[in-house]
């Protein structure tokens, strides 16, 4: 083999494994992926039904019901507009409270119902995600503008 053809042969094995290891960054980055919805976006059928993603609000008071089980709750997360009913099996975090932040991450089901794997509840007086903040003041506002009208 000519010195010119290794050089090639060497550049396109090198630009081949290059392609294949990007290939694989973004295969996994992209199955790792998870998006925020608010419950309104949810509702407005703008959220993925039988794909993974997080949904975050308030838990509606009055919502929460333990089934017989016993790790099996069933509960309501609002963003003050909409409500989506969520069902979870685990043990809930400590500070999980009627009227409290929480963020839930799972999967929407055909009947509407989201399928909680995890429930993540606010350590604190004073925070809350912000992308549920970013969703409660959205919905506050889109409340204030049709009762103005």
């Amino acid at each position: 083999m000519k010195p010119r053809h290794k050089k090639l042969a060497i550049i396109t094995a090198s630009v081949a494994a290059l392609g294949v290891s990007a290939y694989l960054v973004l295969n996994a980055f992209q199955s790792n992926l998870v998006f925020f919805f608010s419950p309104t976006q949810v509702m407005a059928k703008e959220a993925p039904v039988g794909k993974s993603f997080r949904i975050g609000g308030l838990v509606e008071e009055g919502s929460i019901q333990r089934e017989a089980s016993g790790t099996t709750v069933r509960f309501s997360i609002t963003d003050t507009s909409k409500t989506i009913q969520v069902v979870y099996t685990g043990i809930l975090p400590d500070l999980f409270r009627e009227g409290k932040g929480v963020v839930a991450q799972g999967k929407l089901g055909e009947n509407g119902v989201f399928n909680a794997d995890e429930v993540l509840a606010k350590h604190d007086e004073n925070y809350m995600p912000p992308e549920a903040a970013l969703a409660l003041e959205e919905a506050a506002k889109a409340q204030k503008a049709t009762s103005v009208q």
